[in-house]
């Protein structure tokens, strides 16, 4: 029993923690199983009528889909690199800086992360139809819409990091003359990065999969989650299996590749000390 009570202590842990995994990941399995389904002799989308390489083969065939799927990932990458900019930026100011109303800008940033998206998506068109825009909403109200509420993650995100940060590497720096610049460069982007680099994806992951404040701001601008809305009306075709399948391949790879990356310059850098 002693023998068995440490072998389980020693793997229920780890064991546990797969089963999270594998529970939370079965609906991407899912639909990457229905990405292989010929269902074009049934609506009903999760019965599996067949096995067939046309879905991926032919992508792009359901009219409008690629082109939705070309303005989501259009707005994604202008919302991610504009909102990690000035929120890595504000994320900075409040971590190294104490200035007034520093409790009051904290306040507001958390604001998009707490309010409802439905009481934004309505905040957000009626701003816009006060200042002019209601008739000219599309890629550049939605992108508008996507930057306000990243900033927020992104924020906290990289706060986050910078929290965690030994402000003692960087006076080590100094001591050894580096100045401000060089310090910042070598030393604290390097170690913020990763941070950095997870905001900017959680960014594009919240601006593509967003349905509701685009929903308010897109006029006749279609999104691929909207164009998913509409075609559910008549049944989804099973090609939208295959882009969110591939999302979650390129989103994978990016982690993947990044842990591989992180792990080099690690034994790289012992390497060099040894």
């Amino acid at each position: 029993m002693t023998r068995l009570g440490r072998w389980v202590g020693k793997h229920l842990m780890i064991t546990l923690g797969l089963l999270v995994l594998l529970y939370m990941y079965i609906p991407n399995f899912i639909v990457a199983l229905m990405s292989f389904n010929d269902a074009s002799q049934s609506r009903n989308l999760y019965q599996f009528q067949g096995f067939t390489w046309d879905n991926w083969l032919n992508p792009c065939d359901p009219l409008g889909m690629c082109e939705s799927l070309r303005v989501s990932i259009s707005i994604g990458l202008a919302a991610t690199l504009v909102s990690t900019i000035i929120g890595t930026l504000a994320a900075f100011a409040l971590v190294r800086h104490r200035f007034e109303g520093r409790s009051t800008m904290n306040l507001v940033l958390f604001l998009p992360m707490a309010t409802p998206e439905i009481v934004m998506g309505s905040s957000l068109l009626a701003l816009f139809v006060a200042a002019g825009f209601g008739g000219q909403l599309g890629f550049w109200t939605i992108l508008i819409a996507h930057i306000m509420f990243c900033i927020s993650f992104v924020v906290v995100t990289v706060r986050s990091r910078l929290g965690g940060l030994d402000s003692n590497l960087e006076k080590a720096a100094m001591d050894l003359y580096a100045d401000e610049w060089q310090t910042f460069w070598r030393i604290t982007f390097p170690l913020v990065f990763p941070g950095i680099l997870a905001a900017a994806l959680l960014a594009f992951s919240l601006s593509f999969d967003d349905f509701i404040i685009t929903n308010f701001t897109s006029g006749q601008t279609v999104t691929f989650p909207m164009f998913v809305w509409g075609a559910a009306q008549r049944g989804v075709p099973m090609q939208v299996n295959v882009i969110g399948t591939l999302m979650f391949l390129v989103a994978l790879g990016a982690v993947i590749g990044g842990e591989v990356m992180s792990r080099r310059r690690a034994r790289g850098r012992v390497r060099a000390a040894s």
